[in-house]
């Protein structure tokens, strides 16, 4: 694969750290941000600007995304210098953001009509996931494009998973975000009650993580919360729009999620508390706030 040329838009928290990957493995890539500056790393490191989703198209053979919301991504796809503006014949378009199985599928079947492929591939790990490449990447689409890519998705991750036709990758997704806010809920909630008791919050920590408490959001987030830091490795507001596209998506198939509409309600006070910003964590504060 090294002699395809990868096109990359999108250089948040998550993209700017999974585009080093290909550029330390000595990979030929384009780069375009809606904000050029979050890209300057990138091109100190010999990746090439485009100035547009459309040229990142014209000149790359497989071409990334990962944005921020829906809207964002039906820009990057469908705007006027948008990728289905440029020339795609034969090319894959992954689209790595957690957005909504229907616009996955939007996606697939406008590639299909220009000749080319298209996975939607979101991941979990946050940041430290794309750091190590070491993410959980949930793929749909044809599965003979994913086995073609996959050696592109071993560079970034460790558990990489075919789920089936296109718009599969996104359900499963929202599956990880149903079950991280119902987790999260509890580490913090844990957490707030350990220190309300009087309990070394560390001590208390080497104790349940080694039990049945023990898991990813425990060991990863609850140090961060103990230290105060509160800085994102997924951004609150990305966290709420996936929670509002996982309670849509159930309404649709007429099924109720009590739990997860409770852990969205809490979250959405984060806006009121300045938090939206921060990481999905920080429901810590606003637990705290609540509790004041």
């Amino acid at each position: 694969m090294k002699e395809k040329i990868i096109g990359w838009i999108g250089t948040g928290v998550m993209g700017k750290n999974l585009l080093f990957h290909y550029i330390e493995n000595n990979f030929s890539c384009n780069v375009y941000s809606r904000t050029k500056s979050k890209a300057l790393e990138l091109i100190k490191k010999e990746a090439i600007w485009r100035n547009s989703p459309a040229e990142i198209a014209n000149n790359s053979d497989i071409i990334f995304t990962i944005v921020g919301f829906p809207e964002d991504v039906e820009e990057v796809y469908f705007g006027e210098n948008g990728i289905f503006k440029g020339n795609i014949e034969n090319k894959i378009l992954i689209d790595m953001t957690t957005t909504k199985p229907s616009l996955a599928q939007k996606i697939y079947n406008e590639a299909k009509i220009n000749g080319a492929s298209s996975i939607d591939a979101p991941v979990s790990g946050g940041d430290t996931g794309a750091k190590n490449g070491t993410l959980s990447i949930m793929a749909g689409g044809d599965k003979n494009i994913f086995n073609k890519i996959k050696p592109l998705f071993d560079f970034i991750g460790n558990n990489v998973v075919y789920q089936g036709k296109a718009g599969s990758g996104q359900h499963t997704k929202m599956c990880n975000q149903i079950t991280i806010a119902g987790t999260m809920i509890g580490v913090c909630e844990s957490l707030l009650y350990a220190y309300k008791s009087g309990l070394d919050l560390n001590t208390m920590l080497s104790s349940i993580s080694k039990g049945a408490a023990g898991c990813w959001t425990l060991n990863n987030y609850a140090p961060r919360i103990i230290k105060k830091d509160f800085e994102p490795g997924f951004y609150i507001e990305h966290f709420i729009k996936d929670m509002g596209i996982a309670l849509e998506e159930a309404e649709r198939m007429n099924l109720l999620l009590p739990g997860l509409k409770l852990v969205k309600e809490i979250y959405d006070k984060a806006f009121e508390y300045n938090l939206a910003k921060k990481g999905t964590h920080a429901l810590y504060k606003i637990l705290e706030k609540i509790n004041n």
